[in-house]
């Protein structure tokens, strides 16, 4: 692997270098999901699903070419999964700060506790599909409880 293509692989995964804060790196990723969201969200329904299916897939690939890198499975420095999950938490929600900032917790709740099962994914499933997987179900349940609180007009 060249130079170039080991720190384009490190920039991508560690979310511009934000996986390497000494303290909650996964939360400093979230942030960059959070600011690349507010980047897309304008794309058509469409388009934001297209861009959320190709960055989980560049995501996943990038995971896998960390982990060698770092020579760690799952290393905390990779936080690209985080922002692959922040977007899964935001699909067919409003453009509304109290949505992109629910949405931030709820991610961080859903991806720091692991219910199941998350947790079982967590544990069981390896290489670049099993880092980015649990945060995409974190995601998931985060984007179900945030279109409960918007069905029932919460807020």
């Amino acid at each position: 692997m060249s130079r170039l293509h080991r720190e384009l692989i490190v920039f991508l995964a560690t979310g511009a270098y934000t996986g390497f804060f000494p303290f909650m790196p996964g939360t400093a990723g979230s942030v960059v999901g959070v600011l690349l969201f507010i980047i897309i969200a304008s794309l058509s329904t469409s388009v934001y699903l297209l861009t959320i299916l190709a960055f989980i897939a560049l995501s996943v690939w990038v995971s896998e070419r960390a982990e060698k890198i770092f020579e760690k499975a799952d290393a905390s420095q990779i936080v690209i999964d985080e922002v692959a999950g922040y977007f899964v938490t935001m699909v067919f929600l409003p453009y509304d700060w109290r949505y992109i900032v629910s949405g931030f917790v709820l991610f961080r709740i859903f991806d720091i506790a692991k219910p199941y099962p998350v947790n079982r994914i967590n544990d069981n499933v390896h290489g670049g599909v099993g880092v980015v997987l649990d945060d995409i179900v974190a995601g998931v349940y985060a984007n179900l409880l945030l279109q409960i609180i918007l069905f029932f007009k919460i807020f």
